[in-house]
């Protein structure tokens, strides 16, 4: 059972906070989770349609924000920066299924405050935002771990090639192949996962190589020296 957390300081004043995602399920699942801590923290406004984000944020003027890596038709990378622009004091946290160390780097870099998993539970969430609120950025636990390890590794010089242009080691894998002219099929044989899957990891890397297809990926890894 996860202990009510002790945010007295805060409690005649409850910090103001505004969830952004593009599943009603999970704005709803959100609010159930916080709701048995009213006092601490009040959920004044949420947001499912991303263009309508940044609006939302400079209306209602929260403490915080709660918000997804990917939305649908946009990225919450992107939305982090712009909300940021608008309103510079919310600590705007990333609350996602994406467990990706990439894009907590990113996040980072655009001004995030937090980078938590969807697993965590409320009284856990009430007290990251706490937390916060009063300066801290955190970092989901799963993830500081990796990226202990990930920072060990490049210390020593073990990392994956394409690691200093963003890519993830699975991403890293996928372009090596692609690199070598197989299909998305033979890919997905290769690497047992689903095409689809592929397809995913594919867009990742052509947004990180700021390409929009597989012959200029192929073309950007040649000329970087990604593989050798």
């Amino acid at each position: 059972m996860g202990t009510v957390p002790d945010m007295s300081r805060r409690a005649a004043t409850p910090l103001r906070v505004v969830i952004i995602d593009d599943h009603q399920m999970v704005l709803d699942g959100l609010k159930a989770m916080l709701r048995p801590y009213a006092g601490q923290v009040e959920i004044v406004g949420e947001c499912s349609e991303p263009h309508d984000a940044v609006q939302t944020v400079e209306k209602l003027s929260p403490d915080a924000v709660l918000l997804d890596v990917r939305l649908r038709g946009a990225s919450g990378l992107d939305l982090c920066g712009q909300i940021l622009a608008v309103r510079p004091d919310c600590k705007v946290v990333f609350l996602t299924v994406y467990d990706d160390e990439q894009y907590l780097y990113q996040a980072l870099r655009v001004g995030a405050a937090g980078f938590l998993l969807k697993r965590i539970r409320g009284s856990e969430l009430v007290d990251y935002l706490g937390r916060i609120a009063d300066g801290e950025v955190l970092i989901d636990p799963t993830l500081a771990g990796r990226v202990a390890l990930s920072a060990a590794r490049l210390h020593s010089g073990e990392f994956w090639p394409g690691a200093h242009l963003g890519l993830t080691q699975r991403e890293s894998e996928v372009l090596s192949l692609l690199v070598a002219g197989l299909s998305n099929r033979a890919i997905a044989a290769k690497l047992v996962v689903s095409e689809e899957t592929v397809k995913t990891h594919s867009r990742g890397i052509y947004r990180k190589l700021g390409v929009s297809d597989r012959a200029a990926a192929v073309a950007v890894a040649l000329r970087e020296g990604v593989f050798h």
